[in-house]
């Protein structure tokens, strides 16, 4: 099974170098800005979105120092929508941990969320690169737009797969496709760079697919936050969405009801119905089918061990369980 340990130590130089811009980045003369971005940061996580621009760029045999910033910014963004999306969620738990909004209250991960959108751009800046620019800009647009569209569409018991395909296009999977095409741009391999968007664009949705599932069937410790999360938030995921569309009239009526209302008072029966109506195997073959899509996005790679990981992280999505 692909670990991500061995994964990560090809670049262990490069994400080094990527940790020193960001703490370096995050620093302000405003105390409290520095307090929660320095918490979030740390709190853990995979990392998994600079990674994929380290990688790419290693593949293409890039020699020059760059990646490292445009990393850095990748993880800035999404580092601020944790932030929003917590707040948006009300959630308590990320990452094993308190979330920001839990600790510090909601107004101030809000704007410390604004503040790291805000640092990234001037970052971007700074690369002079105004493609770069230009893919960054319509891509934290797009993540803008699919948090609106999640909360357009939670409580939504009338939510469709392709709605739900729809906003973890936008939310989740659009970041990995601008890390893996910024990679290739970083290493002035342009021609291979709508390949390396799609990869990373499917291999996203796999990720997302993928976390969808364990939300309902993982270990609460293992998965670094609450079980049943989706459901307390009313939010209509594939296995909901799958489990409403094949449940007899009584499991779709509560499905309807615990989307529409939220909460976990019925988790356990709702979980039941999911098992019941192949909801997680259903996810889990759509997750499978992304990645072999993604696979066969990097058949115009270089043959080397960089290309092999990215194939490496693509299995990974799809077998792990947190």
């Amino acid at each position: 099974m692909p670990d991500i340990k061995n994964i990560t130590s090809l670049v262990k130089k490069d994400f080094e170098a990527t940790n020193q811009v960001i703490l370096d980045q995050l620093h302000s003369d405003v105390a409290l800005v520095n307090q929660i971005g320095h918490y979030i940061v740390a709190s853990g996580g995979k990392r998994l979105r600079p990674l994929l621009v380290l990688m790419v760029a290693n593949a293409l045999d890039y020699e020059g120092d760059q990646h490292h910033k445009t990393a850095a910014i990748i993880e800035f963004i999404h580092t601020a929508t944790l932030l929003h999306d917590d707040v948006v969620d009300e959630s308590d738990r990320r990452r094993g941990r308190d979330t920001a909004n839990a600790l510090f209250g909601n107004a101030a991960s809000v704007l410390v969320g604004d503040f790291l959108y805000s640092r990234s751009f001037q970052m971007m800046v700074e690369l002079d690169k105004m493609q770069i620019m230009q893919i960054l800009a319509n891509t934290t647009n797009q993540i803008a737009e699919g948090e609106v569209l999640q909360l357009m569409h939670c409580n939504d018991p009338d939510a469709t797969e392709a709605d739900y395909y729809k906003v973890i296009r936008y939310k989740t999977a659009i970041l990995f496709a601008a890390a893996c095409q910024l990679g290739a741009i970083i290493a002035g391999r342009n021609e291979l760079a709508d390949e390396l968007h799609d990869f990373g664009l499917h291999l996203g949705l796999a990720f997302q697919l993928m976390d969808d599932a364990l939300d309902y069937t993982a270990d609460s410790e293992e998965l670094g936050k609450n079980v049943g999360d989706d459901l307390a938030e009313g939010k209509p995921t594939l296995p909901l969405i799958y489990a409403r569309m094949n449940s007899d009239k009584a499991g779709e009526d509560l499905i309807r009801q615990c989307i529409k209302n939220g909460g976990i008072e019925h988790l356990e029966e709702i979980q039941q119905l999911i098992n019941k109506s192949g909801a997680i195997d259903y996810t889990l073959k759509k997750a499978e089918e992304e990645v072999k899509i993604a696979k066969n996005k990097l058949e115009k790679m270089p043959a080397n061990s960089f290309t092999e990981a990215l194939t490496e992280l693509a299995e990974l999505a799809i077998k792990r369980s947190h």
